[in-house]
């Protein structure tokens, strides 16, 4: 496959290379006409073909004046007498192919005028030239089966000219489209990295902020009776903000663009990392039993979902039940990943419990399990607790996605 600098180094080249062909063959078809020949000698032909041909070689260049001089070129040459009958349309082929380029490249509007006034000298020249030049020449000194006939001629200059127009204006709108669809796909990109980012920064600091919350409140309420355990509550808290500030800078680490080779960055954390959600939510009053599969290994983006997706619903039953008991279990099923949540409800005043079913929480849980192609249920549960079930694709399904 050609690369992009090749290209550009051969297209010069291969635009001379068309120049000159179609010097070729317009002074051939000057030269040995269908019809009458033009009164200009045989050898002059040839300057004449490669005047109208030369602005094929620098059309990429300067597409509207090269335009401009093929057009003009060939319409003052018919007008003059300086083609030949049967073979005017011809003289017009460099104007076509300068055309499309203009097309490609300028409005819809500004082309169309470049086309109109274009038809309108072609059209013009040939019709000065078979009513004033062509009863001058000599006749043709062999019968031809294309005898010059001013209808075909004037139409076979209108298709050529208004089909290279339409081709270039249907390149510029497919360029327009494909850049247009780029455009939409890199801010699809753009947004779905926000809310990613949106649903790492919620799900880390509603978590550390909870279990801090409740500390901040035990240690109010016992500050005066019971020191130590105020001690042990700033304990929790300080433990759990350092926590927290490393994975808000890990997070954040994401947005940078300097690319900071000794910045250190504390891995993304995984199902090995549920015995520390385990362990500040026991610090908030909720005992927490896990079941992880020892020899659980799934893929990054999913272990880190897992993770996130346990650790939202552990805020949620601090935030409503604690202090109470809860369960966690993490299984592998048929190349999914079953996370499960079950909390058995507040020990006391369980009228104040609300009966959560919505939430940003758990939207953010939902959408991390769609994320993969999975499925998220969550509800009260028959023995007075809630109950979270996520279901997790790891095979193909949760790769593609």
């Amino acid at each position: 496959m050609m690369t992009p600098a090749r290209r550009t180094l051969w297209r010069p080249v291969a635009e001379a290379g068309a120049a000159v062909a179609l010097t070729l063959f317009i002074g051939y078809a000057l030269v040995d006409p269908p019809g009458p020949s033009s009164w200009l000698p045989t050898w002059a032909a040839w300057p004449v073909a490669a005047v109208m041909s030369l602005p094929v070689a620098f059309r990429r260049r300067w597409p509207q004046a090269m335009f401009a001089v093929a057009a003009t070129a060939a319409t003052l040459a018919t007008a003059a007498g300086a083609v030949a009958a049967g073979a005017i349309w011809v003289t017009f082929i460099p104007a076509a192919l300068t055309l499309y380029l203009v097309a490609s490249t300028l409005p819809l509007g500004r082309s169309a005028a470049y086309l109109a006034g274009c038809l309108c000298g072609a059209e013009a020249a040939a019709l000065a030239f078979y009513t004033h030049v062509l009863p001058t020449l000599p006749p043709a000194l062999e019968r031809t089966e294309l005898p010059p006939y001013l209808p075909v001629e004037g139409s076979t200059i209108a298709i050529f000219m208004s089909a290279a127009w339409g081709i270039g204006v249907m390149v510029r709108r497919q360029r327009f489209l494909v850049a247009r669809l780029a455009h939409h796909r890199a801010e699809a990109a753009v947004a779905d990295e926000r809310r990613r980012i949106a649903r790492e920064l919620h799900d880390i600091i509603g978590h550390s902020m909870s279990v801090i919350a409740v500390k901040a409140t035990v240690a109010n309420h016992v500050a005066d009776l019971h020191p130590q355990e105020v001690r042990a509550a700033m304990a929790v808290i300080e433990q759990t903000s350092q926590s927290t500030l490393t994975e808000i800078r890990r997070v954040l680490g994401l947005l940078r663009s300097d690319g900071d080779p000794h910045d250190s960055l504390s891995p993304v954390p995984g199902l090995a990392d549920l015995s520390g959600l385990v362990d500040q939510a026991a610090s908030a009053g909720v005992e927490v039993e896990l079941s992880v599969p020892a020899d659980a290994a799934l893929p990054s983006a999913v272990a880190l979902s897992a993770y996130r997706i346990v650790q939202e619903a552990l805020t949620n039953v601090v935030k409503h039940a604690a202090p109470t008991r809860c369960s966690v279990t993490v299984r592998l099923d048929d190349g999914q990943a079953v996370i499960e949540v079950l909390d058995s409800g507040p020990r006391t005043q369980p009228e104040a419990r609300p009966a959560f079913v919505g939430g940003h929480g758990l939207i953010g849980m939902r959408e991390r399990a769609v994320m993969f192609g999975g499925t998220l249920t969550a509800g009260p549960h028959a023995d007075g607790g809630f109950h979270v079930v996520a279901r997790l694709p790891y095979g193909p399904v949760g790769a593609a996605a």
